[in-house]
């Protein structure tokens, strides 16, 4: 079975538009979903997460300014991107539509180069925003406050189990371990051994 490439959702409510994105996009390995009005985008959102949506500007009831106001209302909608159709062209609504929460416009008539070419652009931007969110997660995990015992030096972890310092760093970061001694240490274990071995080698 063939991988699809990402989800697209389309909120469009004009057959032929659709007819148009789903032949081509399809071609390209995309999975697609598609919702006729604003209503039913916010109903499929609701248990359904794509990785970019294609959304038109003029449809009946809401529009496709107020649809995604209320997309990037809800946290968990909020990232993914929302690229505006349309066969307007003034400097008026496409800063509406930057204004609400859209990343960039696709004018009617489509061509299928300048889809293709925006809708890679911008799963490209949001994949790598997702890397570097996970990344920046994983370097938090060893911020703030660790409860550490005052004589061993245990440290306390988040289900409140103790563990060596090794372990615990090991566990929440890339961090690996080579073991030595200290110049501290080492005077206080081995310091009688050191002084002979250096004696030895004065004679």
């Amino acid at each position: 079975m063939e991988t699809k490439y990402a989800v697209i959702l389309i909120i469009d409510d004009q057959p032929a538009n659709l007819k148009v994105l789903l032949s081509f996009l399809k071609q390209h390995n995309f999975e697609v979903r598609i919702a006729e009005n604003g209503d039913r985008a916010l109903q499929v959102l609701d248990n359904y997460q794509p990785d970019i949506i294609l959304l038109d500007v003029m449809m009946p009831g809401m529009d496709g300014f107020e649809t995604c106001r209320r997309i990037k209302a809800n946290k968990e909608n909020a990232g993914i991107p929302v690229i505006f159709m349309t066969a307007l062209d003034n400097v008026e609504d496409k800063v509406a539509g930057f204004e609400v929460g859209g990343v960039d416009y696709i004018t009617k008539p489509f061509q299928q180069v300048e889809v293709l070419a925006r809708v890679n652009t911008h799963i490209t931007l949001r994949k790598q925003k997702l890397k570097l969110e996970q990344a920046l997660a994983e370097v938090k995990k060893l911020s703030g406050f660790l409860p550490i015992c005052a004589f061993c030096k245990k440290i306390r972890d988040d289900e409140g189990y103790w563990q060596q310092v090794e372990q615990y760093i090991t566990e929440h970061s890339e961090a690996r371990f080579s073991h030595g001694v200290c110049p501290d240490c080492a005077e206080e274990h081995y310091g009688e051994i050191l002084r002979k071995i250096k004696n030895k080698k004065k004679k």
